[in-house]
């Protein structure tokens, strides 16, 4: 199960998000997301549970739970959507 991982302590990593959920069940993959630019945590993360029942149960128990002074919203995460592809318009050329 993927679980989304939302309003997260800035200084927030991957095993302190392991760590959190690890008292749930096995944890496969815990990931903070970071701004690609300047490497500082965008404030949400993802956390990979094998189990579902477990995923379920970390769900329930870490939602609202205090992390760093903020209250954590947790739920299951959902299938990210397509992009729309292509660039922008051309416009006229003369």
């Amino acid at each position: 199960m993927n679980i989304f991982v939302g309003n997260l302590p800035f200084s927030a990593n991957d095993e302190q998000l392991r760590s959190a959920f690890s008292s749930f069940g096995t944890v496969e993959s815990a990931q903070v997301i970071q701004d690609r630019e300047t490497g500082r945590s965008r404030g949400f993360g993802f956390v990979e549970m094998p189990d579902d029942a477990e995923g379920r149960a970390a769900i329930a128990g870490m939602n609202g739970a205090d992390m760093g002074g903020r209250p954590l919203t947790v739920n299951e995460a959902r299938p990210k959507a397509p992009r729309s592809g292509g660039g922008g318009g051309g416009g006229r050329r003369w």
